[in-house]
């Protein structure tokens, strides 16, 4: 199978703003690809301070890299963790998981996502100001 170049999609109709129901906040996306399929999806997301997602888990797992500003990611049961600049994260497949921006910063991440994503419940005001205890 020969490479494949991605054009940049920088049309700018194509940025979405977010529905409730699976974000928290005020979250913008930018689609850079999606498959035929629901099997790979890449989109910029663009969070604004306190956004998040809700707890979610995807079928084959989802690669995090931070481009902007800084963030947290947390596992179901586990402390938050904070994201900077630079910082990949790989949530593996069944892991369920939340991620968006700090209190006082934006957040945009490169996400690539891999099979259908499972939204859950909203991350509650408590869960998310546990991070950095």
């Amino acid at each position: 199978m020969p490479s494949t170049i991605i054009p940049s999609s920088r049309n700018p109709s194509a940025s979405s703003r977010q529905a409730s129901g699976t974000f928290t906040g005020t979250v913008w996306m930018d689609p850079v690809y999606s498959d035929a399929g629901p099997t790979i999806n890449i989109n910029h997301v663009m969070f604004t301070p306190g956004a998040r997602t809700y707890w979610h888990t995807h079928e084959y797992g989802q690669l995090l890299r931070v481009m902007a500003g800084s963030g947290w990611v947390c596992d179901k049961g586990g402390e938050p963790r904070r994201l900077n600049v630079g910082d990949t994260v790989w949530c593996s497949a069944g892991t369920t998981h939340w991620h968006g921006g700090d209190n006082g910063s934006f957040m945009m991440h490169l996400a690539v996502s891999h099979g259908k994503t499972m939204w859950h419940e909203e991350v509650t005001e408590e869960e998310y100001q546990a991070k950095g205890k």
